[in-house]
Formats: structure tokens, sequence, C-alpha cells
């Protein structure tokens, strides 16, 4: 079956805000994330790509940009599936501010039983990622063979759940996972079993640096010092 490239927006102007962006229109790269885009092509240039399929929110269509232009035989597909948790009422919220929600906890201890107000719930977001990305599978596989590449450009807690379902692991163990803006996370199908063959590799070690209390991004340190995961998935390294 075909190898599938999960690749993560970049940097957000709600990541470095520190918001739960969720659904919320508007939502664009920065500088960074802008950056993190550009190097892409370079990233995946010895890779070929079947197909690309994206979320339909701006922070991935951005993201796929420059991919696309240096690639023009690459047709975009669209796919709501792979569209951000929806968080309802906790959309554009503050993630200091959600921190005090007593659903937090059922967030990173019980995300199996936890559901958003106005929103969906964690079960039917891992649910509808994993049907599309089976739904993708079996059509590049149609279109291309057994060992197409194809790329999907998704948001973090998607892809953690997709992670999660190619490991074998219970929804409940996601929050163990972490990818970064614009990481590279790759999984090869096959009849058996998936096998997980990159995790949020951004080709950059940086990120595993801790840094001082005072930088602007501190907030996704204090949040994993806490022993809790970022919701949404955080704006990684500067």
């Amino acid at each position: 079956m075909a190898t599938l490239i999960l690749v993560r927006h970049g940097r957000s102007t709600a990541n470095t805000a520190g918001l739960l962006a969720g659904w919320t229109p508007g939502v664009a790269l920065d500088e960074r994330g802008a950056e993190q885009a550009a190097a892409l092509p370079g990233r995946l240039a010895g890779v070929p790509l079947a197909a690309a399929v994206t979320s339909p929110l701006q922070r991935c269509r951005e993201t796929l940009a420059p991919l696309l232009a240096a690639r023009p035989e690459l047709e975009l597909h669209t796919d709501e599936r792979i569209g951000e948790c929806h968080y309802g009422d906790w959309s554009g919220r503050k993630l200091a501010e959600l921190s005090e929600e007593p659903l937090m906890k059922i967030v990173q201890q019980h995300p199996s039983a936890a559901a958003f107000p106005g929103g969906e719930s964690m079960r039917a977001m891992q649910a509808r990622a994993v049907d599309a990305v089976r739904d993708w599978n079996d059509r590049v596989e149609e279109q291309h063979g057994s060992d197409a590449v194809f790329l999907m450009c998704s948001h973090g807690d998607i892809i953690k759940s997709l992670v999660a379902d190619a490991l074998g692991m219970h929804l409940d163990l996601f929050q163990r996972i972490h990818v970064d803006p614009c990481s590279v996370t790759a999984i090869r199908y096959t009849p058996t079993r998936p096998f997980v063959l990159r995790l949020g590799d951004t080709g950059d070690f940086g990120g595993l640096v801790r840094r001082p209390a005072a930088e602007p991004v501190a907030s996704d340190k204090d949040t994993e010092d806490a022993g809790n995961a970022v919701v949404g998935g955080g704006a990684g390294a500067a």
C-alpha cells in the first residue's frame, strides 16, 4: 500500500499568540511559518509525490503553496476530514485561559471521553481522519501503484491521532505524541500493519533545547513542564 507523508502546517499567528485556532477563519502563517513553508520543497526534493491533500484551512494551504509552485504538475485536493478538530466554544480562546477549564483535565488524561462544547469529540476527530487516510490510501494505490507516496497537510491533533492509530495506541495515549509546526511524519501502510518511518521530523534539533522562561513562546514549555500536552500542537521552536 501507499506511503503517507503528513506535514503539519507551518507556525501560525494563532500559535505565537497562544490561541486555540480551530476553524477560526483568517489564521495565517506568521513570518517563521512562511520560512518553514519555503523550506519544505527542498526538504522533500528527493521524494516523488503522487498526490497532495490538504485541510481546507488557510494555514495549511499557505504551507503547501511553495511546494506546489516548485511542482506545478502536482494536483492539490482538499479534504475536510483532515481539517482541524472542531473545538467549538473553545475556538479562538487563549490556551492559558483554557488550562483552567475542568474539561482540560479530560482532554489531557482521557481524551477518548472528551467532547468540546459546541464542537466535536476527540473520538470523532480521529475517526474521520483515519477514514480519510484509508480512503486516500486506496485511491492513490489504485491510480499510482503500491509504491506511491502521497502527502497530506493537516494539524497537530489530527496528525497525533493518526500516528496513534498507526501505532495501535489507544486515543487516551495520543497526548504523549508531539509534532512541531511544519514537521514531517511518514507512515507506510501495508496489508497487515502500518509502519511509522518518521515522527515530527523538522531536521532541526534546536527545539530539544529548553527555552528561557522569558521568551515569548514559553507557554509551550510551561505546559509541558506541568505534564500536559499543548492542545492544538503548540508553536514549536522559535
